[in-house]
């Protein structure tokens, strides 16, 4: 249907080329064209997604007119993939060899008409081929998105992206015609539509207050169409027509009027990239995830920040704009939780910002040029300004660094914004009145904004502003509110929750019954009980969501106030009590309101209240008989024409401060002895008796302070009337001194500000720890706060800054002192003075000349002040028998943390066992005694233990709610678990507890659910606890780093050139036990296919939770490296059902829950899966995948963009796996990797294609490359390789360039080394080769170890200690043993150096192959007592290694045997005291070793070619016949094969070990070192060996 009018023209650049208006698609556009821009060949191009909507009908159209007014022209049609990857140099190029082809029959020419149908992408891109083809065709723009519309249609810029960056290759080409049909935006997405708003927003900003109004009045008319879903009939925007095309035409209108006056941006058409230059560098990181639009929206307020930083801009007009941003729901900041959570919380550092920002077009040279506001609707210059760095990165930053004030004297007036507390009230009232209000001098601030938001959210007032955003006209309902029903979501804004709790009381119940009240972490924790009390008896159906006496709160709507007496408790906040007054005229009869509890704090805002509530036409009458009683009649608030705000005389006394600590002046204008705040006493009360010149009248107050360093300090003052103002009072008091004459101190006492432990943060607290930074002494009164001053020049710098607790006062206040601070004050919380004086640090910076500079906390990694979660004790629970103490001790030793079992810790406590308590007090009895203790151990130890509970500890609902609390909170309770079967068979020998009472089983069954309840992690083994040792407890050492983050394996994983992860197909882990080493030789990681697992009790589609949970740890005990946890539904090629939906979601919680280190997401699963697994995350890494075994999607037309995008807000890796029909899709896959890679070089991304044509991208994929292994029963993928098949082909291709390797040292002709480690690296793929070089002269390897071609070697005797001259770092062991065994390249830093030269690390590993060999042969410290004794004979080199060997195992105490003791006492001074190293060389040393545990291991390291001293023998006789069960020993001499030492030893009952065994396993740990990879050890023992 088309309009029955002209559609609008607009003119540019001279003639009417645009046109905009509805139904222009189809049979207007086609006469038009025809009329105005005639051709025989007219070509539409469009991408894939709007072809079948809109072309078809425009072909027709095309066909019938064409028809009708006989006219030979033809349409042709070309389709280009959607997406910001078409906007290339590749698909013009198709585009124009298209163009160019015969078969267009003829090809296009010069008179050729190009139609650009679509977004930015189509206009930019078409419009460039239209410029370069032929010289130059015509080409028209059909813009079907909002901001192609009002933007990048218009202008003639087009461009193509490359590698380097966006449009960089462009020019500018006008367009014939632009034909803006809104018709389009009917089909429009929400947030496509939203997106483009900011550009609408932009025009108006800069050009036009006018349509600025007009897009605040329209807002939520606009946001209500767009809100309805998206239709091709025209209804969608049926109710807006009008105001969509006003608000087009005023964009569009702009936008051709600086271009005609700029066509080649010379300067005045730099006005249209307000908020681009801060914009485009967010965008830089943050896409594709952030729209364009949003990241111009953030920089545009950010850039009106600067301009109003920088004096040219009015704090209100900041306000304004993001308000009207907001209102079209578009992010201000990058804060914002949407953005947060669009980016995956992605990273944009001041300095990556910046040096995005460096290379903007506008820029003159290295001057950063920016749009500046003046005023809403006109900008400082007519062309963009040149802003220094330093300013920028103050607007950018996180933290702020403010500097000492010059000494120079100063003279300052300073009007701080209107009162926080009387701007809320004129707010609450004016809403509540009926009529018109012109507000004046409102604070602009986020507490303001809440509120204003909230009244309009519930029909409370509507809202306009005039004068610049100077006058907010308000136009109350009379009190005819309408409940919200969505979350009316507050912030920390506690003087909004407070008077909104009664607000909401008063809606009425129209579409919603209900409105919910709800704010920040601190919020939920701040009190309004005795507010919400009160109202609740006065008939208000108020229900607390969460903690009871703190938001969030739900209140029903249409019950109201019945009014009459109402008792309040007002000591705790005067808010109750405003909050109470200025709703009760709205109640069904008069109001009597008692405070009751005692004397009401701050008193002085209660009549503030009570004056304004006049002013608006309600007199309040306090009764002359009751104290504290207030008498309010029922009316209604009459507004006044007009009420002016005030300024905010609790932020007044900032400015006044920093004039009383600098010695200088500074008057305030607007804040006299009338004033209706409290505060404004601060300057008579408080810095009159510190020195200070005061001269106060009604109207103004002006501080002189005296010479610097010489406040007094004043012995008490009660701040009761002023409790906000404290803070303040006490920076000053920390610079403060006595009076000299040695009778008053340097001590201030502030009194009557108990309020102030429950504000925005523990403020009283608060000043006392952050002062502490400072060296300053404070000292904690239950109604205040002691201060011992000291001299300024005294004042301690604090190493992170100050901790502002998200609360503004804190942070203004430590900015007064940070002006006379000898090194200044680090504020890490800049932002969080929004709350009531948004523009503080532009006042710092102005009038007061303060040198600021922006400091990035993030990138300077300073901490917030919080304590981190891996420092947090850790609770352990389960059944008893089920290895919780075992466990414990293990992890503590890990850790390097203490070991608490709680059941034993009772007992010690009670001074009885348990049996004993339970007799005397039964099981309540000791459940109770349990509980308490649980709690006072929490309190006690927070940080750095580990508690083992009781196994009944959950029987207690108390006791789960505290477990349960506990790591809600961030803590971690780990459930402990074993095979119930095994559990039982424990407990039948374990006669230290009472027997159950319940079959066993039962308890467990009961039990279970709430063990998982309480437990936020899980770790099971299969062994029962009587007899464990630590190889039964391998891989918790893992499992506990993961889940506390101490190892991050992508980091690592990142580091390599190459990485593989090996796909198990394998139906039970336990019966592969045998392959499992052996497949994962070569791999990085290891992936557990879940879907591929076979339950055979499982009942299910899928295995049951216990199965897999036993399938991890057994593959967790069966190596050490990564696992990625995978559950491949049928749809992505694997074997789980897509619709067990449940089944997957237990199963990817479970990994989380057993600290799994990488999990596989699908992408395609369903949002609320993807949210919460990516939410709870915690540690584990997230690889985001998706799979296209059909082969639908393409590399090389964008299809795989929109699920890269998607994997991008979930992944920390992302893998996308195709199918490739030849090999140009191999070839397309490697383009579009180059091409995410550049976009993003942080998010790795494993891209590969199946199928035998897709072998070639697995071996050219480059990280953790999905590999299979010929032991394995099958292939996951087809196509699939091995690592060694992959490194081969490297190899071949060079990829992989060969190294050589040596064994350096001599005699070393009989070495077995170069055959063991040719043998390794020919069976992993790797084409490098080891030789011999013998000699004994360390200078003489110099050349050969700096080589290209140099890729590690082996050291011998008698090289172990030169070599270390010659390289560069010693690793710690090697320092420890005080010799080099292993030369290791040290390829990631020395690539990270400047002097080309490689990075030669020294390592030790005889003693990783001592540890090694001891393990396998059993020979392990037990883990479940405190100490295991090793011994050592001899006091050579290799002693050292087995010494440092012992103490890494955790042996304790260890012998040192041998015949000079002046040698083994030299050994033994050069470990520290930790390893309790004995020195035995006489009998009576032997003697007094057999009173300690007898040794579990020995290693020997004396001569084996000739006969032990009969002394030794003896000796030894004695040490190792005093272990009745035998032990290890370790024989370090390789020949003969059986030697003396090992024949006494098995004499004695021991076993023995070849050290041709620690041959083989030092050199596994050699090729480790080498290549990443780590071998078998039989594949080296076989070489070593001669098999």
């Amino acid at each position: 249907m088309h309009s029955s009018t002209e559609p609008t023209r607009v003119s540019i650049l001279g003639n009417e080329d645009i046109v905009v208006d509805y139904d222009l698609w189809g049979p207007y556009i086609v006469n038009d064209l025809l009329t105005n821009v005639p051709s025989s060949s007219y070509v539409l191009i469009t991408d894939t997604n709007l072809h079948d909507t809109y072309v078809p009908s425009f072909e027709s159209a095309f066909f019938a007119i064409t028809t009708e007014r006989k006219v030979q022209s033809r349409l042709l049609k070309y389709q280009v993939p959607p997406g910001e990857t078409s906007k290339s140099r590749a698909t013009k190029t198709d585009i124009e060899d298209w163009l160019l082809s015969e078969k267009r029959d003829p090809p296009c020419d010069t008179k050729s008409v190009i139609i650009a149908l679509g977004g930015g992408v189509i206009g930019d891109m078409i419009g460039f081929v239209a410029a370069t083809f032929k010289r130059g065709i015509r080409f028209v723009q059909v813009p079907t998105s909002l901001l192609a519309m009002v933007d990048s249609s218009i202008g003639g810029k087009t461009a193509i992206d490359t590698p380097a960056g966006k449009n960089l290759i462009g020019a500018f080409w006008q367009p014939a015609k632009i034909y803006i049909d809104l018709n389009f935006l009917n089909t429009l997405p929400k947030r496509e539509f939203i997106n483009g708003m900011a550009e609408v927003i932009k025009t108006a900003a800069i050009w036009n207050e006018e349509e600025f109004e007009y897009l605040e009045e329209t807002a939520s008319r606009v946001m209500t169409a767009i809100r309805n879903a998206p239709d091709s009939t025209g209804r969608r925007l049926s109710d807006v027509r009008s105001v969509i095309k006003q608000l087009v035409l005023g964009s569009v209108r702009v936008k051709a009027h600086v271009v005609s006056a700029d066509e080649r941006e010379g300067g005045l058409r730099n006005l249209l990239n307000f908020g681009h230059s801060i914009g485009h560098a967010f965008e830089g990181i943050l896409t594709p995830q952030i729209l364009h639009g949003e990241c111009v929206s953030i920089g545009m307020v950010l850039e009106a920040a600067l301009a109003r930083h920088l004096g040219f801009l009015d704090g209100g007009a900041v306000a304004r704009l993001a308000k009207c941003l907001s209102s079209y729901s578009l992010p201000i900041s990058a804060k914002d939780p949407t953005v947060r959570r669009r980016s995956a919380n992605r990273k944009c550092t001041v300095d990556q910002l910046l040096s995005i920002m460096a290379v903007d077009k506008k820029n003159d040279g290295k001057k950063k040029r920016i749009v500046l506001l003046s005023r809403i609707g006109k900008t400082q210059e007519k062309k963009a300004s040149v802003v220094a760095d330093r300013d920028i990165r103050v607007v950018l930053s996180s933290g702020i660094r403010v500097n000492p004030l010059a000494s120079s004297p100063l003279e300052v007036s300073c009007t701080p914004p209107g009162s926080k507390s009387i701007s809320n009230r004129a707010l609450v009232l004016a809403a509540l009145g009926e009529g018109e209000c012109r507000i004046k001098n409102l604070l602009h601030s986020d507490d303001t904004e809440v509120m204003l938001n909230a009244l309009v959210r519930l029909n409370g007032a509507s809202f306009a502003w005039e004068e610049g955003g100077k006058v907010l006209i308000v136009k109350g309902n009379g009190g005819r509110l309408e409940a919200h029903g969505e979350e009316l979501y507050l912030g920390n804004a506690g003087t909004a929750s407070r008077f909104l709790t009664t607000v909401v009381t008063l809606a009425a119940s129209k579409t919603k019954n209900f409105s919910i009240l709800t704010g920040n972490e601190r919020m939920k924790k701040r009190p309004i009980g005795p507010l919400v009390e009160a109202l609740q008896e006065n008939g208000a159906a108020a229900e607390y969501l969460e903690s009871k006496g703190s938001l969030p709160l739900k209140v029903k709507a249409g019950q109201g106030m019945k009014g009459g007496d109402i008792n309040l408790a007002a000591t705790i906040s005067s808010q109750y009590v405003s909050s109470l007054l200025m709703c009760a005229p709205y109640a069904n009869k008069d109001v009597t309101l008692r405070l009751v509890g005692g004397k009401p704090i701050s008193q002085l805002y209660i009549d503030m209240t009570t004056a304004m509530m006049a002013s608006f036409g309600i007199h309040v009458r306090k009764s002359s008989t009751e104290e504290h009683t207030y008498h309010i009649p029922r009316g209604r608030y009459k507004n006044p024409p007009e009420y002016v705000i005030e300024s905010d005389a609790s932020s007044a006394t900032y400015p006044l401060a920093i004039a009383a600590i600098t010695g200088t002046t500074c008057a305030v204008p607007n804040i006299g002895s009338s004033s209706l705040q409290g505060d404004a006493r601060f300057a008579i009360e408080v810095l009159r008796p510190m020195g200070c010149t005061v001269e106060q009248n009604e109207r103004s107050t002006t501080v002189t302070g005296p010479s610097k360093g010489t406040l007094k300090a004043i012995n008490e003052v009660d701040m009761e009337p002023m409790t906000d103002a404290f803070l303040t009072a006490s920076v000053l008091a920390a610079v403060a001194q006595g009076s000299g004459d040695g009778k008053a101190t340097a001590t201030t006492r502030i009194v009557g500000i108990a309020n102030q432990r429950v504000k925005e943060c523990n403020r009283i607290k608060a000043m006392k720890d952050e002062l502490a930074k400072f060296g300053v002494t404070c000292r904690e009164l239950p109604d205040g706060i002691e201060i011992d001053g000291r001299p300024y020049a005294d004042l301690s710098k604090p190493i992170d800054g100050v901790h502002c607790y998200d609360d503004h006062r804190v942070a203004m206040s430590f900015s007064v002192l940070g002006t006379i601070a000898p090194e200044g004050t680090l504020i890490q919380e800049r932002e969080c003075v929004g709350k009531t004086w948004p523009g503080w640090w532009d006042t710092l910076r102005q009038p007061f000349g303060a040198q600021l500079d922006g400091v990035d906390l993030e990138a300077n990694k300073v901490s917030p002040g919080f304590q981190q979660r891996s420092d947090k004790s850790i609770i352990i629970i389960g059944m008893r028998g089920a290895g919780k103490t075992t466990t414990g001790r293990f992890a503590a030793s890990v850790l390097g943390w203490q070991f608490l079992d709680l059941d034993e810790h009772l007992e010690e406590t009670a001074g009885r066992t348990i049996p004993d308590i339970i007799k005397d007090s039964g099981w309540d009895g000791f459940r109770d005694q349990e509980l308490a203790l649980l709690k006072k151990t929490l309190h006690e130890r927070p940080t750095g233990y580990i508690f083992a509970c009781g196994g009944g500890v959950v029987e207690l609902q108390e006791a789960r709610q505290l477990l349960v609390g506990y790591h809600q909170a961030k803590g971690l309770v780990i459930l402990v678990e074993r095979d119930i079967e095994d559990v039982i068979a424990f407990l039948q020998i374990d006669k230290t507890r009472p027997a159950y009472v319940d079959d066993l089983r039962e308890v467990w069954v009961r039990r279970k659910p709430w063990y998982l309840e309480c437990s936020n992690h899980q770790f099971y083994s299969s062994k029962a606890a009587s007899t464990t040792t630590i190889t039964s407890l391998k891989g918790l050492d893992r499992f506990l780093k993961t889940i506390i983050g101490h190892d991050n394996p992508l980091e690592t994983l990142k580091a390599k050139e190459h990485s593989y992860f090996v796909s198990l197909t394998v139906a039970d882990v336990a019966a592969a036990a045998s392959i499992l080493e052996e497949v994962a030789v070569g791999s990085d990681a290891i992936e557990l296919r879940v879907d591929l697992l076979e339950d055979l009790q499982g009942k299910g589609k899928s295995p049951s939770i216990d199965f897999v949970v036993q399938q991890v740890s057994r593959l967790r005990a069966a190596t050490s490296l990564p696992i990625i946890f995978t559950v491949r539904t049928q749809s992505q090629g694997g074997k789980m059902p897509d619709d067990a939906i449940q089944d997957i979601q237990d199963l990817l919680q479970l990994a989380l829950r057993m600290g799994i280190e990488f999990l596989d997401l699908e992408i395609s699963l369903t949002e609320p899966i993807l949210q919460t697994i990516s939410q709870c995350k915690g540690n584990t890494k997230i690889v985001a995948s998706h799979h296209d075994p059909k082969g639908t999607l393409s590399w090389s037309s964008g299809s795989w963009v929109s699920y890269y995008n998607k994997a991008l807000l979930y992944g920390d890796i992302i893998k996308l796996v195709g199918v490739a029909n030849n090999q140009a899709d191999n070839l397309s896959l490697t383009q579009f990797r180059d091409w995410v890679t550049n976009a993003h070089p942080s998010i790795p991304i494993i891209a590969i294609n199946m199928g035998i044509e897709g072998q070639l991208s697995r071996i050219q994929n480059p990280f953790l490359t999905p590999v299979s292994h010929p032991s394995l029963p099958f292939k996951a993928a087809p196509g699939q390789l091995s690592a060694t098949e992959i490194r081969t082909a490297l190899s071949l291709h060079g990829v992989l360039k060969p190294k050589s390797f040596y064994l350096f040292g001599k005699p070393i002709a009989q070495s077995r080394s170069p055959a063991m480690h040719n043998h390794l690296f020919r069976a992993t793929g790797l084409p490098h080769a080891y030789h011999l070089h013998e000699t004994d002269d360390a200078s003489t390897l110099e050349p050969l170890i700096r080589s290209s071609g140099f890729g590690g070697a082996s050291v011998t005797i008698p090289l172990k200690i030169p070599i270390t001259r010659l390289l560069d770092e010693i690793d710690p062991a090697a320092k420890a043993i005080g010799a080099v065994n292993t030369i290791v390249v040290d390829h990631v830093r020395s690539s990270h150096t400047h002097t080309g030269k490689p990075r030669l690390v020294g390592h030790n590993t005889d003693w990783t192959g001592m540890r090694l060999v001891l393990s396998n042969a059993g020979a392990t410290a037990s883990a479940s007592t405190d100490h295991s004794s090793a011994l050592v004979i001899g006091a050579g080199g290799t002693a050292r290694a087995a010494l440092y060997t012992l103490h890494q195992m955790g042996f304790s105490p260890v012998l040192l045997l041998g015949r000079n003791r002046e040698k083994l006492q030299t050994v033994k001074d050069s470990f520290p005291a930790g390893y309790n190293i004995s020195i035995v060389t006489t009998a009576a040393d032997a003697d007094a070793a057999a009173a300690t545990p007898p040794p579990a291991v020995a290693i020997g390291t004396i001569p084996a070619d000739t006969p032990i001293d009969e002394t030794m023998s003896a000796l030894l006789e004695v040490v190792l016949g005093n272990s009745e069960a035998g032990g290890v020993l370790l024989e370090m001499a390789y020949k003969p094969a059986v030697t003396p030492l090992m024949q006494l030893a098995r004499r004695n009952g021991w076993k023995t070990v070849q050290g041709l065994e620690v041959l083989a396993g030092q050199g596994v740990g050699q090729f480790e070192l080498w290549t990443g990879i780590r071998p078998l050890l039989r594949d080296a023992r076989k070489v070593v060996f001669g098999d």
